[in-house]
């Protein structure tokens, strides 16, 4: 028996996601702007998924933002 959970749907973009939306809060100017850009665009890829499901994608996507900031 494999009682092993694999993280998907997302999951792991939006932790990077999360990480560098944090991580840009620390740097100045320009780059933080890029660097949180690049943590938007990392979302796409769940809210797609939502959307292909047929979901709201913006609600879904909060509840995922507030269960990864738990972590």
């Amino acid at each position: 028996q494999n009682d092993s959970v694999v993280a998907g749907g997302g999951a792991i973009e939006m932790e990077l996601s999360k990480y560098l939306r944090d991580y840009s809060r620390t740097i100045p100017g320009k780059q933080q702007l890029l660097i949180g850009a690049y943590a938007k665009a990392l979302e796409i890829i769940p809210r797609q998924l939502c959307d292909n499901a047929g979901f709201d994608a913006t609600n879904i996507l909060n509840k995922l933002r507030a269960k990864h900031a738990q972590v």
